[in-house]
């Protein structure tokens, strides 16, 4: 059995009925995961790197992680937050470093970690066109910090911007809890989304590669930006 610790925000979080239709990436996620791979989601709304640490919700996750098992690390949307000293955390100094702080606790028992930038807002201005940016210098920041700390990265800003652009306005309101929000995900955004990840699991190879019900063939790719389509068991 594999194990996936997965910290993260209200994107992340793994909804139950009072909170209905949203849901989020760790929902997601287990479309693609082998049947041996149990995603076990940390995340909890409106958290940040810096409130996720200081509610000893990341001691949690070192007192549950061993050996082999994955960490799966995705913050930014409340790291931002300027005007609240209890999550606001600067993408240049302290995200970075409380990056690091979760990837040290999953290296000290022999886990893999990975980080993941944060998914993207669905924003549009008044002529369908999509606004990109909006988290700022903290997909950079996260870029950074895996670089630097030579552990694999996803770039989710950049996949789920792309898409976003690609499919448009309209057809990508069902994918969030729109009109309600733009930031938020139905279980189909949350599966189209996931497929991101999976691509960038695919993409990472060894171990995480390992973890999916099947390997993306490279010339499907393009596919799976533009649809979110599940990967195709190359066993059939």
């Amino acid at each position: 059995m594999k194990r996936i610790f997965y910290a993260g925000d209200s994107t992340v979080t793994f909804n139950k009925i009072d909170s209905y239709p949203q849901a989020g990436l760790s929902q997601g996620l287990q479309y693609y995961l082998r049947e041996d791979v149990f995603v076990y989601s940390f995340a909890v709304n409106g958290r940040s790197t810096k409130s996720f640490i200081d509610e000893g919700r990341l001691a949690a996750i070192d007192r549950e992680i061993r050996e082999g098992d994955f960490l799966f690390i995705q913050f930014g949307h409340n790291d931002e937050k300027q005007t609240d000293p209890a999550r606001y955390a600067p993408a240049d100094t302290l995200y970075k470093e409380n990056l690091e702080r979760f990837v040290r606790v999953a290296w000290a028992h022999g886990a893999l970690p990975l980080i993941i930038s944060p998914v993207a807002r669905r924003l549009f201005d008044a002529d369908g066109r999509f606004l990109p940016g909006s988290h700022g210098d903290y997909p950079k920041a996260a870029a950074q910090a895996a670089r630097e700390l030579a552990v694999p990265f996803i770039d989710l800003t950049a996949r789920s911007e792309a898409y976003l652009a690609a499919v448009g306005d309209a057809a990508s309101r069902p994918m969030y809890v729109y009109p309600k929000d733009n930031s938020h995900f139905q279980l189909h955004g949350a599966v189209v989304m996931a497929g991101f990840i999976a691509q960038g699991l695919r993409d990472a190879g060894g171990e995480y590669a390992k973890l999916l019900i099947s390997t993306l063939k490279k010339d499907e790719a393009d596919v799976v930006k533009l649809t979110g389509a599940a990967f195709k068991d190359e066993t059939v």
